[in-house]
């Protein structure tokens, strides 16, 4: 079965994720046969959303819990029941002295890559402090990664597959309304108003890497933002533009969404 292609992936700066998705989602139709894809990042779930505008098919995502930023999809026939069964997911502990060199998440990813896993392999993961960390993967990968040890600069990491039970999550945000008056629309303004930060320190975080626009880093501070955009900053959640409106006295009253 031919799903519309041409329509599904119009207008996606990188498509090449949907193209792949759209290969198991005609396999799955033709085969009845349910299928998991590989973790998706951020911005490759929000193209899949397209996926779920078809009537013939069923999306099912999952990361691990609600909230997750990296997930697997489900894809089943619409007219297909299915029995409930786990997500082909696992956990994975990462074990190391990181006091005195403190790593980034991307540091940790890195030297799971170079033990022989692909990033897509891979959802969310997240730092325990100076110890190290912790991270949601693909069955497969953790059996692989599973009492390996690898190297974060001058530091050795030992890896433990553990199940999605027993980690240990970071807390979660309760979403959070928030409104807030600025002289523009710009980058800087609205994220130091939403994540509660000075401009200083928004700038510093932008200059560093650790803030997205819509998932993609962002080196500019003075973007003007429009409605629906959305913050993601590391560590602190995202923030959601809901509304931009002149005030009278030439202002903008910014009303936003932070989870």
């Amino acid at each position: 079965m031919s799903l519309p292609r041409e329509t599904l992936i119009e207008g996606l700066a990188e498509p090449e994720a949907m193209h792949r998705l759209i290969e198991q989602a005609e396999e799955v139709l033709r085969t009845w046969q349910p299928s998991w894809s590989s973790f998706l990042s951020g911005p490759e779930l929000e193209d899949s959303r397209r996926l779920e505008s078809l009537t013939e098919l069923r999306v099912v995502r999952d990361g691990g819990r609600p909230g997750t930023e990296r997930c697997r999809l489900q894809l089943s026939r619409s007219d297909q029941e299915l029995p409930l069964e786990p997500t082909p997911i696992s956990g994975l502990r990462l074990e190391g002295n990181f006091l005195f060199d403190r790593a980034e998440p991307q540091d940790m990813r890195k030297a799971l890559i170079d033990l022989g896993v692909k990033a897509d392999d891979l959802g969310d993961l997240w730092l325990r402090g100076d110890r190290g960390a912790q991270a949601v993967c693909t069955p497969e990968a953790a059996l692989h990664l599973n009492g390996l040890t690898g190297q974060v600069r001058d530091v050795m990491l030992t890896v433990e597959a553990v199940s999605i039970d027993g980690l240990q999550w970071p807390a979660q945000r309760l979403p959070k309304q928030l409104t807030s008056v600025e002289a523009s629309c710009r980058l800087d303004a609205i994220a130091s108003a939403g994540f509660g930060l000075s401009r200083s320190k928004v700038i510093r975080q932008i200059k560093d890497g650790k803030l997205r626009l819509n998932w993609h880093p962002v080196r500019q501070a003075s973007r003007e933002l429009k409605v629906g955009d959305r913050l993601q900053l590391q560590d602190r959640g995202s923030v959601e533009v809901l509304n931009l409106e002149i005030t009278k006295r030439d202002r903008w009253r910014v009303e936003m969404l932070r989870r």
